[in-house]
């Protein structure tokens, strides 16, 4: 895995060509699956066996995020990464990245996430 970003991106987050990249220990979640806020919050939910009570709001995924890197770190692998919240208003991914920037700076435990995205062909 590369990260070809120089440097431009914060640590927790990483950028890399390879779609599929090798992750030890990620929890993967496909891009497809991520392309709403609602679809984001179910496929983090079910990979991370989230509490039934999160509910849909940068505030409540903060919170349960939080709790969960209380246990440790926790690497993210979106596959496909170009769909993140492509459905959505862009000032819904700036709301993604300040939530989760704001996690990486002051959760007990590392935080780090990839976004695979696959070579142009």
């Amino acid at each position: 895995m590369v990260d070809e970003d120089g440097g431009r991106r914060p640590d927790w987050l990483v950028g890399c060509r390879d779609d599929s990249p090798e992750v030890p220990g990620a929890v993967v979640l496909p891009g497809a699956a991520t392309r709403t806020r609602a679809g984001l919050f179910a496929a983090l939910a079910a990979a991370l066996a989230l509490p039934t009570y999160l509910g849909e709001t940068w505030d409540a995924l903060s919170d349960v995020l939080r709790d969960r890197l209380d246990a440790g770190p926790l690497t993210l692998l979106i596959t496909d990464a170009g769909h993140l919240l492509a459905d959505e208003p862009a000032d819904q991914y700036a709301l993604l990245l300040a939530v989760l920037g704001n996690l990486a700076a002051n959760a007990p435990h590392p935080l780090r996430v990839v976004l695979g995205e696959a070579a142009p062909s």
